[in-house]
This record gives C-alpha cells, structure tokens and sequence, in this order.
C-alpha cells in the first residue's frame, strides 16, 4: 500500500480521513514543520496545507514523490515548475470548473457581508446587547435593489455573485480584462427582475475598461481575483483614491490583494464608508494567529463600526469542507491507480 502524508491541520473529515486510510498507509503530522527525510523518503502522495510553501526542499527528499494534493483553487504554496519537472503530479481544485460550479458558499457570504456592512448589523447587536432598542441610528445607506455593484474579476464566483445581486435587483458592472460581454451566458430562465426592479431577459452587466472607471461609479465593489505576483497589492492608495465617495469594498479573495494601510486611509477619511473583508494579508503565515492582533486592520476594526473582518470563513460550510476535501483524495486515488 503506497504512504500518503497527512497533516492534521488540514482538518478533514472523518468520512474522508476513512477513505484516504482505506487506500493508502496514512503517516500523520500535525503540521509540515515536523517533516523529517526518514519520513519523506518513502511518501508517494502530499496532501499540502496552505501556509507552508512545497518546492525543492521537501522534493529533493522525496524520491518516491508521484503526487502533492490541495483542495484549494488556487495552488501558491506549491512550486509547480519543479513538480513539473521532477514529474510530480498536482491535484488541485483549479481547474475543476463543473465541479467547483456546485461550490457556493463563498459568493453566499460574499451577499452575506454585503447585507452586514452596508445595514449596519453588527453594530445593531452590539447595542441591544448593551441594553438599548432603537433603530434611528443604524438606518441602511439605501435599499440594495436601489445600489450598484461593481465585481473586479467576473470568473466562477464573480459570477456568482453576480446573480445573487441581480435576484436582489442590483445593477451589476464589471472589470475583467480576461472576459468579454459577449462570452457571458444567456438567462435562464429569460426573464428576471433586476436593474433597480426592473425586468430584463437577458444579462445586463456593465463592462468597464479599467478598475478606476468601475470604482468610481459604483455603490460597492466586490473583489474576486487570484493572488499572483501582478495582483499584489491591486487595490493601493492610487485605486482606493478613485473610489467613488461613501462607498463600499468587500474582499473574500486574499488579502494580499489589498494595501491594508491604503484601505485603513480610505476608511479613516471617509472616501470608503464601509469595508467587509474575509482574508488578510500575511493569514497563511504560520505564526499568524500568534500576531494577529498587532495587524493593522485589526487594530482599526477594534475601534471602528465601518470595517468587518471574518476570519476566512467564505467556504466554511460543513457539506463544502467535505465535498471539495472528498473530491480532492478521489482524484488522487483514480490518479495512483491509473498512472502508479
């Protein structure tokens, strides 16, 4: 039986962790840090968290290495140049559209944050907690179906979230340098309320040339872009200068997109009204949760209603942690049986 490593910071279910020890000698570590060459030099498969990066050190002592397994969508902890060239395997959630078209709860929370930041919510608790009952001074900027939408990156969950706004009759726009008006699917069924309650029977999405010509002109931008090296700080001080006044800025995509100290600016002088955000740059970071508190945006949220932060909770629903961990070690199992 080939040997898989596992490490228990991953989380999996125990459904899925009966599958994996059904198919593979299973070693288990709490975390990579404790990788040993002993330990690796007779692994076939990785299944690699997010926050320890997989390339040339731990490859040079795996000798018998076929596969490194993430369900994540996007593989940055993971050198795939040298898996490539060392004919290593990566099994991933990337490419996996129809499947991944199943997966909805990050766009559901991405609505979800919207709803809280922009009536107010938290706050709202906070004060009945507190022993007061009234409503004057949490009243909502306006009605969503009366507010515009801006997504920066319209792929499968900008997408989604797309729908979702436009059931809730908000005119939708988007940047997306990568994807034309024309490529977007008709309307099924045909007719459907939206644009500020009115019927539409088909797509009605805006397409913007440019993110500054998105963020001037919309409500509240939701962002849905991958982390890569160009992505890097997206949304700085020049982007966040453009926003249009008394805006809103929802992040569930990575953290590192983001200038934290260009947001907390545009916050603090009022150019932002509101920000909700899912991910934080430096999150993946081992010791992160050790320092967390010392982040800037964290400081800011402890003494500012205007700024949301969740802890990464967007694909935090019990049947989504077990169908996208599921699938992930299914194909890792077809794959070793196939090709090993």
């Amino acid at each position: 039986m080939k040997k898989a490593l596992y490490f228990e910071i991953l989380n999996y279910k125990k459904e899925n962790l009966d599958l994996l020890f059904n198919h593979f000698e299973v070693i288990r570590l709490n975390n990579p840090s404790m990788i040993t060459p002993d330990i690796l030099k007779n692994v076939s498969v990785i299944f690699a968290p997010l926050g320890y990066f997989f390339g040339e050190d731990i490859f040079c002592m795996s000798p018998n290495l076929k596969v490194v397994a993430t369900n994540t969508t996007g593989v940055p902890h993971i050198d795939v140049e040298r898996t490539a060239s060392k004919g290593i395997h990566v099994i991933s959630l990337k490419d996996e559209k129809e499947f991944l078209n199943t997966i909805t709860p990050t766009a559901e929370l991405t609505m979800g944050l919207i709803i809280n930041i922009t009536r107010n919510v938290i706050p709202s608790i906070k004060s009945v907690l507190d022993g007061k009952w009234s409503r004057w001074e949490f009243g909502g900027q306006a009605m969503l179906s009366r507010m515009s939408l801006g997504i920066v990156g319209l792929g499968r969950l900008g997408k989604m979230v797309a729908r979702y706004a436009d059931a809730f009759g908000m005119k939708v726009s988007y940047y997306d340098p990568f994807i034309t008006h024309s490529e977007l699917p008709p309307l099924c069924p045909p007719l459907v309320r939206g644009g500020w309650g009115g019927i539409k029977d088909e797509w009605n999405y805006r397409r913007t040339d440019t993110v500054e010509e998105l963020v001037s002109d919309v409500d509240i931008i939701s962002v849905h872009i991958p982390m890569n090296e160009e992505n890097r700080h997206f949304f700085n001080k020049a982007v966040f200068s453009k926003f249009k006044k008394g805006s809103y800025f929802i992040n569930t995509a990575r953290g590192e997109i983001v200038d934290s100290q260009a947001l907390i600016e545009a916050l603090e002088k009022g150019i932002i009204k509101g920000a909700a955000l899912d991910v934080l740059d430096g999150e993946f970071e081992p010791d992160f949760s050790n320092r967390m508190l010392s982040h800037p945006l964290i400081r800011y949220a402890q003494t500012h209603d205007n700024l949301i932060i969740t802890p990464h909770i967007a694909g935090s629903t019990e049947d989504a942690w077990y169908l996208t961990q599921r699938h992930v070690i299914e194909q890792t199992i077809e794959y070793m049986r196939r090709f090993q």
